[in-house]
Protein backbone atom coordinates (compact mmCIF):
# COMPACT_ATOMS: atom_id res chain seq x y z
CA UNK A 1 0.00 0.00 0.00
CA UNK A 2 0.82 3.59 -1.02
CA UNK A 3 0.41 6.17 2.04
CA UNK A 4 -1.69 9.16 1.55
CA UNK A 5 -0.42 12.16 0.13
CA UNK A 6 -0.98 14.91 -2.86
CA UNK A 7 0.37 12.32 -5.57
CA UNK A 8 -3.20 10.63 -5.25
CA UNK A 9 -4.94 13.91 -6.80
CA UNK A 10 -3.49 12.58 -10.06
CA UNK A 11 -5.21 9.44 -9.82
CA UNK A 12 -8.80 8.34 -10.87
CA UNK A 13 -9.43 11.97 -12.66
CA UNK A 14 -12.40 13.83 -12.97
CA UNK A 15 -14.03 14.87 -16.08
CA UNK A 16 -14.99 18.19 -17.32
CA UNK A 17 -17.01 17.59 -20.15
CA UNK A 18 -20.46 17.27 -20.82
CA UNK A 19 -20.38 13.90 -22.85
CA UNK A 20 -19.38 12.19 -18.91
CA UNK A 21 -22.79 13.24 -17.81
CA UNK A 22 -26.25 11.16 -18.48
CA UNK A 23 -27.67 12.76 -21.55
CA UNK A 24 -30.86 13.85 -20.45
CA UNK A 25 -28.79 16.22 -18.06
CA UNK A 26 -26.18 16.92 -20.91
CA UNK A 27 -28.53 17.75 -22.86
CA UNK A 28 -30.54 20.62 -20.80
CA UNK A 29 -27.38 21.88 -19.19
CA UNK A 30 -25.77 22.51 -23.26
CA UNK A 31 -28.51 24.34 -23.96
CA UNK A 32 -28.79 26.91 -20.65
CA UNK A 33 -25.06 27.04 -21.82
CA UNK A 34 -25.83 27.97 -25.15
CA UNK A 35 -28.21 30.67 -23.77
CA UNK A 36 -25.60 31.90 -21.58
CA UNK A 37 -22.98 32.37 -24.37
CA UNK A 38 -25.65 33.33 -26.62
CA UNK A 39 -25.97 36.18 -23.88
CA UNK A 40 -22.20 36.59 -24.23
CA UNK A 41 -21.77 35.46 -20.09
CA UNK A 42 -18.43 33.97 -19.38
CA UNK A 43 -18.64 30.50 -18.09
CA UNK A 44 -15.90 28.24 -16.82
CA UNK A 45 -16.89 24.76 -15.91
CA UNK A 46 -15.11 23.18 -13.07
CA UNK A 47 -16.16 19.60 -12.97
CA UNK A 48 -18.53 17.05 -14.42
CA UNK A 49 -18.29 13.72 -13.45
CA UNK A 50 -16.44 12.17 -10.86
CA UNK A 51 -15.23 8.65 -10.32
CA UNK A 52 -16.58 7.14 -7.09
CA UNK A 53 -12.48 6.48 -6.46
CA UNK A 54 -12.18 10.29 -6.43
CA UNK A 55 -14.93 10.65 -4.64
CA UNK A 56 -13.87 8.43 -1.80
CA UNK A 57 -10.11 10.08 -1.97
CA UNK A 58 -11.40 13.51 -1.55
CA UNK A 59 -14.15 12.19 1.37
CA UNK A 60 -11.69 10.69 3.23
CA UNK A 61 -8.85 13.06 3.14
CA UNK A 62 -11.18 16.11 3.84
CA UNK A 63 -12.37 14.36 7.12
CA UNK A 64 -9.12 13.29 8.04
CA UNK A 65 -7.34 16.52 7.61
CA UNK A 66 -9.61 18.41 9.62
CA UNK A 67 -9.89 15.41 12.33
CA UNK A 68 -13.11 14.47 12.15
CA UNK A 69 -12.18 10.82 11.61
CA UNK A 70 -9.19 8.52 12.87
CA UNK A 71 -7.39 7.40 9.74
CA UNK A 72 -7.62 4.03 11.88
CA UNK A 73 -11.19 3.30 11.05
CA UNK A 74 -11.52 4.42 6.90
CA UNK A 75 -13.24 1.95 5.48
CA UNK A 76 -11.50 0.17 2.50
CA UNK A 77 -11.63 0.62 -0.80
CA UNK A 78 -10.62 -2.49 -3.06
CA UNK A 79 -9.63 -0.22 -6.13
CA UNK A 80 -7.58 2.53 -4.07
CA UNK A 81 -4.54 0.78 -2.09
CA UNK A 82 -3.49 3.73 -0.01
CA UNK A 83 -2.08 3.49 3.66
CA UNK A 84 -3.64 6.10 5.38
CA UNK A 85 -2.32 5.48 8.83
CA UNK A 86 1.04 6.21 7.21
CA UNK A 87 2.20 2.91 8.58
CA UNK A 88 5.90 1.45 8.64
CA UNK A 89 6.38 -0.11 12.31
CA UNK A 90 3.04 1.37 13.49
CA UNK A 91 0.99 4.02 12.45
CA UNK A 92 1.90 7.45 12.53
CA UNK A 93 -1.18 9.94 13.14
CA UNK A 94 0.99 13.17 12.52
CA UNK A 95 2.20 12.26 9.21
CA UNK A 96 -1.14 11.07 8.50
CA UNK A 97 -3.01 14.07 9.10
CA UNK A 98 -0.55 16.42 7.39
CA UNK A 99 -0.44 14.21 4.23
CA UNK A 100 -4.50 14.53 4.23
CA UNK A 101 -4.37 18.07 4.49
CA UNK A 102 -2.03 18.46 1.67
CA UNK A 103 -4.65 16.14 -0.26
CA UNK A 104 -7.37 18.23 0.67
CA UNK A 105 -5.24 21.77 -0.83
CA UNK A 106 -4.24 19.90 -3.99
CA UNK A 107 -7.95 18.82 -4.69
CA UNK A 108 -9.08 22.34 -3.65
CA UNK A 109 -11.56 21.09 -1.92
CA UNK A 110 -13.57 23.91 -0.42
CA UNK A 111 -16.82 21.94 0.70
CA UNK A 112 -16.81 18.24 2.25
CA UNK A 113 -17.00 16.16 -0.29
CA UNK A 114 -20.03 13.25 -0.23
CA UNK A 115 -18.84 9.97 -0.85
CA UNK A 116 -22.08 9.68 -3.39
CA UNK A 117 -23.15 12.60 -5.23
CA UNK A 118 -24.76 13.85 -7.96
CA UNK A 119 -20.74 13.99 -9.81
CA UNK A 120 -20.03 10.51 -9.12
CA UNK A 121 -24.12 9.82 -10.80
CA UNK A 122 -22.90 12.08 -13.53
CA UNK A 123 -26.08 14.38 -12.75
CA UNK A 124 -23.67 17.16 -11.96
CA UNK A 125 -21.59 20.66 -12.86
CA UNK A 126 -19.62 22.58 -11.28
CA UNK A 127 -19.06 25.89 -12.96
CA UNK A 128 -18.50 29.61 -12.43
CA UNK A 129 -20.67 31.80 -14.13
CA UNK A 130 -19.70 35.98 -14.88
CA UNK A 131 -20.86 38.62 -16.70
CA UNK A 132 -20.54 42.85 -17.27
CA UNK A 133 -23.61 45.02 -16.85
CA UNK A 134 -27.35 43.69 -18.01
CA UNK A 135 -27.41 40.17 -19.23
CA UNK A 136 -30.36 39.36 -21.83
CA UNK A 137 -30.85 35.72 -22.15
CA UNK A 138 -33.57 33.39 -23.06
CA UNK A 139 -35.31 30.59 -21.01
CA UNK A 140 -36.01 27.65 -22.31
CA UNK A 141 -39.50 28.51 -23.90
CA UNK A 142 -37.78 30.87 -25.81
CA UNK A 143 -38.53 34.18 -23.42
CA UNK A 144 -36.54 36.84 -22.70
CA UNK A 145 -35.43 37.93 -19.87
CA UNK A 146 -32.99 40.34 -18.63
CA UNK A 147 -30.78 40.85 -15.00
CA UNK A 148 -29.58 43.64 -14.11
CA UNK A 149 -29.02 43.02 -11.00
CA UNK A 150 -26.11 41.89 -8.82
CA UNK A 151 -24.38 39.29 -8.26
CA UNK A 152 -23.17 38.90 -11.71
CA UNK A 153 -22.56 35.27 -10.80
CA UNK A 154 -24.06 31.87 -10.51
CA UNK A 155 -25.53 33.09 -7.43
CA UNK A 156 -27.52 35.70 -8.79
CA UNK A 157 -31.51 35.18 -7.95
CA UNK A 158 -33.07 35.55 -11.41
CA UNK A 159 -30.32 33.55 -13.38
CA UNK A 160 -31.06 30.58 -10.84
CA UNK A 161 -34.97 30.81 -11.86
CA UNK A 162 -33.57 30.85 -15.82
CA UNK A 163 -31.71 27.75 -15.14
CA UNK A 164 -34.33 25.88 -13.23
CA UNK A 165 -36.70 26.85 -16.87
CA UNK A 166 -34.05 24.39 -18.55
CA UNK A 167 -34.06 21.64 -16.00
CA UNK A 168 -30.77 22.86 -14.85
CA UNK A 169 -30.93 23.23 -10.64
CA UNK A 170 -28.72 25.48 -8.56
CA UNK A 171 -27.28 24.18 -4.82
CA UNK A 172 -27.22 27.52 -3.37
CA UNK A 173 -24.76 26.24 -0.40
CA UNK A 174 -22.19 26.08 -2.79
CA UNK A 175 -21.46 28.25 -5.00
CA UNK A 176 -20.31 26.08 -8.18
CA UNK A 177 -22.33 22.95 -8.11
CA UNK A 178 -25.63 22.95 -10.58
CA UNK A 179 -27.29 19.21 -11.21
CA UNK A 180 -30.69 17.85 -12.40
CA UNK A 181 -32.52 18.36 -8.81
CA UNK A 182 -30.00 20.74 -6.86
CA UNK A 183 -28.50 18.16 -5.04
Amino acid sequence: MEPSGPQWVKRFPGSVSLDDLIPDFASRLRAFLAALREARANVHIAATYRPPERAWLMHWCWLIANGKIDPAKVPAMKSVEIDWQHKTDAPNPAAACDAAAKMSRAYNIRYAPALVSRHTQRRAVDMSIAWQGALALCDASGKPQTIATGPRTGQNRQLIDIAKTFGVIKLPSDPPHWSDDGH
